[in-house]
């Protein structure tokens, strides 16, 4: 399935916040290339970069999720946009929205731009090294 066809398979409603935070990611993020795929049950949009997953954009039944791995490994970065973001469900690796009310595109492309300077590889290693001690 292409990216346009998932989007589009979507209630109305959501359309547009998944094409808005879809485009988002690819102009602010140049380390990632998106595919639709499996993860965690649910077809959804993942954005990998150097075979890693850095982000999925997905429509459940009852909200959308964006899955963020920068702000999974940054604490700061998930607290300042928890903050800015109050009326989204911030779980510890993902924001779950059900409108662009909740994920306004300007602050999702700050998000965007802070998480693209984000390594995931050097963050995984960080992990493994502190595991380690």
């Amino acid at each position: 399935m292409q990216i346009s066809e998932y989007i589009a398979n979507q209630i109305p409603e959501r359309q547009k916040v998944l094409n808005d935070i879809h485009a988002t990611i690819l102009e602010f993020d140049k380390t990632v290339d998106a595919n639709i795929e499996l993860m965690m049950g649910l077809e959804m949009i993942v954005y990998k970069g150097k075979g890693m997953m850095k982000y999925g954009l997905a429509s459940n039944k009852n909200y959308m999720s964006l899955h963020l791995m920068p702000i999974y490994g940054s604490p700061e970065l998930h607290k300042r946009y928890q903050a800015v973001l109050p009326n989204a469900n911030f779980q510890k690796g993902c924001i779950n929205f059900k409108s662009e009310d909740q994920m306004p595109v300007t602050i999702v492309q700050e998000l965007i731009k802070d998480c693209s300077k984000i390594d995931l590889m050097k963050m995984k290693e960080e992990y493994i090294k502190s595991r380690k001690k």
